[in-house]
């Protein structure tokens, strides 16, 4: 076989695209020799509760449920993870399948659109596997029905034929484990929710597990960062570790290229500022939403969908994606004639907040 033709395309400078400075020019590019934005998640997750940072109540409690399962040698309860987005329920599901020793299969509720997409995945389970059932709340109703008796009984009814000559076929199941996660627990029927046996609740962090988390994965990406800067991308985080680890990899772009790839205070506040983040981790459509209401509404009240057209945005952007933090932060009330903004909101775009403002003292802006 001929050998194939090399072509090398360098830039003005010497350098080849994609190069950097700094680079020699002669340096070979080793493209496998960081692990892709999209791998990285799954070389940042912990592979043990031990690891595990943070949500301590959880991980307490979920300890117990295992070690008395395998103590016992059965299969232990179904687990029911809920929380907001990014705090670590897939991660803990994959924990819960390594700690016992058992396959993970996993799934999602809006893939689960008919019961017979549920019955051909729970009869290939083998005995201890662990089902993991991302978004519960969204499956479609005759998948969850069946799901009841496989959960409670480990069999389900496979209806064969259509009209008066449909018979049921009972089938047997090996015990599973169902792990299952909601951000919306609330939309989870009644007979659904009681048949977990285990129930955790996902806290948001606090500034002090998140800066522990940014450090590991600054670790595992082999970038150095003094502990002052991990704690600066820490607190601007929202409380979710998922949003801590992208935004490293952001000011970890941002220090190899205006930089040495280290990563001290100063550089991760100018990287922060270049991608819109400020100190109460605010981005930008959150900033458009508080000057909108305020500078373009007097602080409210405004109903969601007039605030959804000052922003340019949809209102299910607004209300699922932008409110939950900025209600969590305090500076927006959601009341019964709209939203309205706190005097954190107003101090926060260094205005003075009038009287009336929910958080100001009556007479405490007089004299």
């Amino acid at each position: 076989m001929s050998d194939i033709e090399k072509t090398e395309f360098r830039l003005p400078d010497g350098t080849r695209p994609g190069q950097g400075a700094g680079r020699p020019a002669d340096a070979p590019l080793v493209p496998d020799r960081q692990p892709a934005d999209g791998d990285v998640e799954t070389t940042l997750r912990p592979r043990s509760l031990e690891e595990f940072i943070g949500q301590p109540k959880v991980r307490n409690q979920l300890d117990l449920v295992l070690t008395g399962a395998r103590k016992r040698g059965v299969a232990p309860d179904h687990v029911l993870l809920s929380g907001p987005p990014g705090l670590g329920k897939t991660t803990m599901a994959m924990i819960i399948a390594q700690e016992l020793g058992s396959s993970l299969r996993m799934t999602s509720g809006p893939a689960l659109e008919r019961a017979g997409d549920l019955a051909a995945m729970l009869s290939n389970l083998m005995e201890g596997d662990v089902l993991f059932i991302d978004e519960i709340h969204r499956m479609a109703r005759p998948a969850e029905e069946m799901l009841y008796m496989a959960m409670e009984d480990f069999r389900i009814d496979v209806i064969v034929g259509k009209g008066p000559g449909a018979t049921s076929i009972p089938l047997e199941l090996a015990p599973f484990t169902l792990v299952a996660a909601t951000t919306r627990s609330g939309m989870l029927t009644g007979p659904l929710r009681d048949r977990f046996g285990f129930t955790a609740q996902m806290e948001f962090y606090d500034t002090a597990d998140l800066t522990r988390v940014v450090t590991r994965a600054a670790r595992i990406l082999g970038v150095t960062a003094d502990a002052d800067a991990a704690a600066e991308i820490a607190s601007r985080s929202r409380g979710t570790p998922r949003i801590a680890n992208r935004l490293l990899r952001r000011v970890r772009d941002f220090a190899e290229v205006h930089g040495d790839g280290h990563i001290d205070l100063e550089s991760a506040r100018a990287a922060l500022v270049v991608f819109d983040v400020d100190s109460m981790g605010l981005d930008r459509i959150d900033r458009a939403v508080l000057d909108a209401l305020i500078r373009g509404h007097g602080g409210g009240p405004v109903g969601l969908n007039t605030l959804a057209v000052a922003v340019g945005e949809e209102p299910a952007t607004i209300e699922e994606v932008c409110e939950p933090y900025l209600v969590r932060a305090g500076m927006i009330a959601r009341t019964g004639r709209g939203r309205v903004a706190t005097v954190a909101a107003w101090r926060h775009l260094g205005l003075t907040p009038p009287e009336g403002t929910p958080g100001v003292e009556p007479g405490s802006l007089t004299g």
